[in-house]
């Protein structure tokens, strides 16, 4: 993954022509964002926002030369158009389905592995590399092109950062929310690697939170892999055990997931940590001023 990958890229949506389909794909088309046709079973041959509509995605292969796949549609029906998409070899997808059931995901886990399809979500708000694409739910209007590549597990939080450094002139290379849910497909370390070796990205922004390990794994990789200078901000140190917070897979238990834990190894591995959500870009401006 680099960024001619997202410049040439040729998106499919499946789910294009219901609610949250069409309003998303409007939006990321007047971005720019090159979507070439839709997946809707039974609409094949119709024409929707400007675009073909497909019945499904060996079709829209074809007849377009796609590459990568967002879903927009219900958890119920998800695995269908996850396989829809890997059976005709399409090796990047974003999933913006919330609420997969654990098996489902375990299933999928096995045959994305197997394929070696790079997988974000579910329940993701996206991607967005400023002024080239698109692809999810990210409001539009706070991305600015510019140095922090944002890897985050929250929607909100993304936001907020996102703004934050827009405000202060930073801007983003990328940003990216890996999903939310127990189990998800690509993770902190796929997107630390990226940013690593992304010539337009200078500093990395990690927003973790409870629950899960997937925070002191990026933390024991971050330790000797990373070149470039890391922040982090890890949300609810105030939960209580056994409290799920937003997110199905921010749910601390008595034995790990807790906020101060992760913190506490990040630090120790070097990295920056910002204690307040309304402290990350000033953190990371006052860092560059000085640096």
């Amino acid at each position: 993954m680099n960024m001619n990958f997202f410049k040439d890229i040729k998106i499919v949506c499946h789910g294009f022509t219901g609610k949250m389909g069409t309003y998303h794909s409007d939006l990321s088309i007047k971005y720019n964002t090159n979507i070439v046709a839709g997946i809707s079973p039974g609409k094949g041959g119709i024409y929707h926002l400007g675009k073909p509509v497909f019945d499904n995605a060996k079709d829209a292969v074809d007849a377009t030369g796609a590459n990568a796949s967002i879903i927009f549609v219900p958890a119920n029906k998800c695995v269908d158009s996850v396989l829809d998409a890997v059976d005709v070899g399409i090796k990047f997808i974003v999933c913006i389905t919330e609420g997969i059931p654990l098996l489902d995901m375990f299933f999928l886990k096995k045959i994305l592995k197997e394929k070696n399809v790079f997988f974000i979500g579910p329940n993701s708000p996206g991607l967005v590399v400023p002024s080239i694409c698109r692809l999810g739910i990210m409001p539009i209007n706070i991305h600015k092109v510019g140095m922090v590549g944002i890897v985050s597990r929250s929607g909100t939080l993304t936001y907020e950062a996102i703004k934050q450094t827009s405000d202060l002139d930073l801007g983003q290379s990328m940003s990216v929310g890996i999903g939310g849910d127990p189990i998800v497909g690509s993770n902190f370390i796929d997107f630390l690697k990226h940013f690593n070796n992304c010539l337009n990205t200078k500093v990395i922004l990690l927003i973790g939170e409870i629950g899960g390990s997937l925070e002191e794994e990026a933390a024991i990789y971050l330790k000797n892999n990373m070149k470039k200078p890391v922040f982090a901000y890890i949300a609810g140190v105030s939960a209580p055990s056994g409290k799920r917070m937003g997110h199905a897979g921010a749910i601390i238990r008595s034995t790990s997931g807790k906020a101060n834990e992760k913190v506490g190894l990040l630090k120790r591995n070097g990295v920056y940590i910002i204690d307040s959500i309304d402290k990350i870009g000033k953190s990371i401006k006052d860092f560059t001023i000085k640096n």
